[in-house]
């Protein structure tokens, strides 16, 4: 069963990897212009070095092809010809600054004969991060570290940053305007809402300045002097739709969570379960997610039903304890202790990125594994589950048990993977 669920996973990120998704949708070269790519996030490697190689072996001229792709650290790819770098996530870095001012610059230099072709991915709003006013890196990481703790969804985050950037919520089209514009993106955000995907850069925001407001005091953030004036401040709102530099500006989604659900529901099927798909786009705290995930699975077999639960989306964590994990880990330490070592369950929690929280590194965990044995195994070495999550400490409950799921860079990203298979 531990094979089978690794398997179910596994046929999710192959899904969305954009090997299997991107050659389909690059559009021709323009018939004079320059291409300017450029790229942000866990997948703008293998989206860069996978478009690089459409065009120059296909006969454009290294001379009309430029850009700038930026990834996670760990995340790059070699490229050919279109410099690739790395920058911090979640927190931004130095990278994410310069990278930011190289991809503004290029889009600015764009005439109506070019092409501006961008590629978006899952941690492009931490890639791309360009300060709004006279805003520091320091600030921004400040404003990040702050979200992050504060258990909000990644959409309530992005409407925040937007009002705080040069880049996010339409700022990049506006650059790129009047240049002809086309956004391929990988989508990381339940409901597949453009304008959270990498906090939207090419496309028409609607949310405003009062919601941001509004977020800041709902989770009561201690954020520096100089973003609250920002917040306070209408000129920082973002460009609505209808906008004119919108008017020759694309936006095609070319993976999505349910996508990759799709793929595991059917490997699931193959393997010979029953599969209750709880949908692509669940949010909530990760604890109380897979409390309600355990009572289901408990149902199902006490009904006798040979069963997979497949969920993806994105879970978030309250940060009360000072110990290492993320989401998925979270959800599978609170799945095993309300599943109570049931016999014939085995779980799988991953982030289909290759990392779940953590220390922000490529080396972090992607989840973790369950079975009936989780918790007997964890008594032996004198682990407390339930201290453990009282700690947020996911990663030091699992490691020494050797069921992390450990599967590095995956080169994309479509939310969480969250597969349960059921033996009656």
């Amino acid at each position: 069963m531990r094979a089978t669920v690794r398997a179910v996973f596994d046929a999710a990120v192959a899904r969305a990897h954009p090997s299997g998704c991107l050659p389909a949708h690059l559009p021709p070269v323009p018939a004079t212009g320059r291409m300017i790519l450029l790229a942000a996030g866990k997948a703008a490697g293998s989206m860069t070095a996978l478009a690089e190689a459409h065009y120059l072996d296909g006969g454009l001229p290294p001379e009309r092809l430029l850009g700038h792709a930026v990834a996670r650290h760990g995340y790059e790819t070699a490229t050919r010809h279109i410099p690739m770098v790395a920058a911090g996530h979640p927190v931004p870095d130095r990278g994410s600054i310069d990278s930011a001012a190289r991809a503004l610059e290029l889009a600015s230099s764009a005439t109506t004969e070019d092409l501006v072709l961008v590629l978006l991915s899952g941690g492009g709003s931490a890639n791309w991060v360009a300060p709004a006013g006279g805003l520091t890196l320091a600030e921004k990481q400040a404003v990040n570290k702050a979200l992050l703790r504060s258990g909000a969804p990644i959409g309530e985050m992005n409407i925040v940053r937007k009002r705080l950037s040069r880049i996010k919520g339409g700022r990049l089209a506006l650059a790129a305007a009047p240049a002809r514009l086309l956004t391929l993106a990988i989508s990381d955000v339940p409901g597949d809402e453009p304008t959270a995907i990498a906090s939207g850069p090419t496309v028409p925001d609607p949310t405003t300045m009062a919601q941001a407001r509004a977020i800041v005091a709902r989770y009561g953030l201690d954020l520096p002097a100089g973003v609250k004036a920002l917040l306070a401040d209408e000129a920082s709102e973002t460009p609505k739709p209808g906008h004119p530099a919108f008017a020759r500006s694309e936006f095609r989604i070319i993976a999505r969570p349910t996508e990759a659900i799709a793929a595991a529901h059917a490997a699931a099927v193959a393997a010979g379960y029953e599969v209750h798909d709880l949908g692509a786009d669940l949010e909530g705290e990760a604890r109380d997610v897979a409390a309600s995930h355990a009572e289901r699975a408990l149902s199902l077999q006490r009904a006798g039903q040979r069963a997979a639960i497949l969920s993806g989306g994105e879970l978030t964590v309250t940060l009360r304890g000072q110990g290492r994990g993320g989401p998925n880990q979270e959800y599978a330490l609170a799945l095993a202790i309300a599943l109570r070592g049931a016999p014939g369950i085995v779980a799988l929690s991953g982030d289909t990125d290759g990392t779940d929280g953590g220390g922000g590194e490529a080396s972090d965990p992607a989840g973790a594994v369950i079975d009936a044995t989780t918790l007997a195994r964890a008594a032996v070495l004198g682990l407390d589950p339930a201290r453990s999550l009282a700690e947020n400490d996911s990663t030091g409950f699992f490691e020494p048990l050797g069921d992390l799921l450990r599967t590095g860079p995956t080169f994309t990203n479509v939310n969480d993977c969250r597969v349960i298979l059921i033996e009656p």
